[in-house]
């Protein structure tokens, strides 16, 4: 069964907000688009296709990164051809890639380097599509990071609603390492419980400063341990005499060889000792420079200042090279021993939210990619419109989309200005080319996470300066299903109230898989009756939400229950009737075998 044939109920399908699908929000058809299936490469005989079922806008789809490079280049000229002589526009979705530098091995700076080629390319290839310029290129925000603090909606004893953080991710940033995700957890110790013995809220922030500390304290524990080791070695021989003659013998050796069995036996002995003191002290030692370039490159100016004072006093032993000089070992031990001490007076962040890090790699590529097409393409550069995955996924929230769009922006003017490019009209630039693909269904998902409309409404309303793209399907919440406008519980009439002139300015391309593969037909019917869209540009009305539901009343319109050869098969006239019942219709059947009309 067909869509058309979805019964709409009895009411008169004339009236304005008439309609199974009208959402109540009412606009044009001519900036709606359809989406080509990113399955296959022959993405010409795509857009042919589409163009066919009347739409203006067309989105070629390359979120599929190996199929968007076996689309030949000779196609992207013709689909610009075709939309010159069919009066549409394009738009195209870029290949899903993580734009941070992660896969499945981890982070490297090589592979965020390959991506932002990766983007390059596909943004160029855009510039083709589009003979006007500024087609909109969409890149979701991430494409393999799971959101990097995960929350949920939940009702506190009060049965207040509240928003509680149920998982949180931290990365060492010196690798790009990803920790496991930290999680609420059940603790009964003195001071780790409320004043009634009850488990305290979960806190990421407070999480990964304990994580930090049990870690650096561990660290500082194992350097320590082996400076122990070196002290315990060299406690029974602090005889200057012994010292002088150790640096002696480690560096001649043979002025021993002469002196008597017994005084080489003892001096051998305590040389050993002096050596497995002096690897202990250096292991110590190379732990203790790690550790202070780690604490000096995060610490405020306090800790600083701490870590200053300990460098200017031993700054002169450390040139003349004291972990070589065999002379000097208990002033080695001391040293590091002073550098113990300071360490352990600050805390440096070994471990960091895991978004801050994804956040600054992400937007470098960004900021990079814009600013690549800006210096080649200039007015009319492609643009790199960030998407919010689905719910659930990286970035995903609007206030979090919206740093990235800032950040990547921020970027962009940075090296702009670096690269002798005046600050205005770096910043002019940024905003013109940076912003938001915004995805109604992807923000729905929150539902899943006990989110209620209001709380999606405010999510689009805090993307709207943003937005330069608009991507429309509906689901329920639950899964990341794709159907179109007016058929889930997306609350569309009033995500696009919030997201005022540019959402209703901006291309709103139709994501309509779920349709497509199980009712075989075009979605863009039934997004015009969803939006209430004129059927003919020169008048307010009738809308498609009034002709294309007609079912309630027999006579206003044909329909399911009266369709459109009713009136020539069974009209007032005889002209339709059998031959041979003097009408003008030949007969099928033999009146004698058969009925008189078929």
């Amino acid at each position: 069964m067909a869509y058309e044939h979805f019964y709409s109920g009895s009411k008169y399908t004339m009236e304005p907000d008439s309609g199974n699908f009208f959402t109540g929000y009412r606009m044009g058809g001519g900036n709606l688009a359809l989406t080509t299936d990113g399955r296959t490469a022959n993405q010409l005989q795509e857009v042919s296709n589409k163009l066919n079922t009347g739409a203006k806008v067309m989105e070629l789809s390359g979120s599929d990164p190996g199929l968007l490079d076996s689309i030949p280049k000779q196609q992207f000229k013709e689909i610009n051809r075709l939309s010159k002589l069919t009066g549409s526009e394009m738009t195209l979705h870029g290949p899903q890639v993580e734009a941070s530098g992660y896969d499945k091995q981890g982070w490297s700076e090589a592979n965020r380097q390959n991506v932002e080629r990766q983007m390059n390319i596909a943004v160029e290839r855009a510039h083709e599509l589009s003979s006007s310029g500024n087609i909109p290129v969409t890149f979701h925000s991430t494409a393999i990071l799971p959101e990097m603090e995960a929350k949920v909606m939940e009702k506190d004893k009060d049965g207040k609603r509240q928003q509680v953080s149920r998982e949180f991710y931290a990365v060492d940033p010196r690798t790009g390492a990803m920790l496991n995700p930290l999680k609420p957890t059940e603790r009964f110790f003195p001071g780790e419980v409320d004043e009634h013995g009850k488990q305290k809220p979960f806190n990421p922030e407070e999480e990964l400063d304990r994580m930090n500390k049990d870690q650096w304290s561990q660290i500082l524990g194992n350097i320590n341990f082996s400076a122990m080791r070196g002290e315990q070695e060299i406690n029974h021989i602090r005889d200057e005499g012994v010292l002088k003659e150790y640096a002696k013998f480690r560096a001649n050796p043979k002025l021993y060889e002469n002196i008597p069995d017994e005084e080489k036996k003892i001096l051998e002995s305590q040389f050993r000792s002096l050596d497995h003191a002096s690897i202990a002290l250096k292991d110590a030692y190379r732990g203790l420079k790690d550790m202070y370039n780690m604490a000096y490159k995060d610490a405020d100016e306090k800790d600083k200042q701490r870590l200053n004072e300990f460098a200017n006093k031993v700054t002169k032993q450390v040139e003349a090279g004291i972990d070589s000089d065999k002379g000097k070992i208990l002033d080695f031990a001391g040293m590091i021993q002073e550098g113990l001490k300071a360490l352990n007076d600050t805390t440096p962040k070994l471990y960091q939210p895991m978004k801050g890090f994804v956040m600054d790699k992400s937007s470098t590529t960004f900021g990079n990619v814009a600013l690549n097409a800006w210096k080649k393409f200039g007015d009319k550069s492609p643009v790199v419109s960030i998407e919010n995955p689905p719910a659930g996924g990286g970035l995903s929230r609007a206030e979090d989309l919206k740093e990235l769009i800032v950040k990547s922006r921020k970027k962009f003017v940075n090296a702009a200005v670096d690269e002798g490019y005046g600050k205005g009209e770096a910043e002019e630039a940024a905003e013109k080319i940076i912003g938001a693909t915004w995805d109604v269904g992807h923000i729905n998902m929150l539902k899943k996470y006990g989110y209620e409309d209001k709380e999606i409404i405010k999510q689009s309303e805090i993307i709207a300066p943003f937005v330069k793209h608009v991507h429309l399907s509906d689901n329920f919440g639950m899964e990341h299903t794709e159907l179109p406008m007016g058929m889930g519980n997306v609350p569309t009439k009033e995500i696009m109230e919030k997201l005022g002139k540019e959402g209703f300015s901006g291309k709103k391309v139709i994501e309509a898989f779920q349709w497509w593969q199980h009712f075989k037909s075009p979605p863009l019917v039934p997004t015009l009756e969803a939006f209430g869209s004129p059927l003919y540009p020169m008048l307010n009305q009738p809308y498609w939400n009034q002709a294309a539901n007609t079912q309630g009343n027999y006579f206003a319109f044909p329909s399911a229950y009266m369709p459109e050869t009713h009136f020539s098969l069974y009209g007032g006239g005889f002209s339709n009737l059998p031959q041979e019942l003097g009408g003008q219709m030949p007969g099928k059947q033999n009146r004698l075998t058969g009925t008189p009309m078929d």
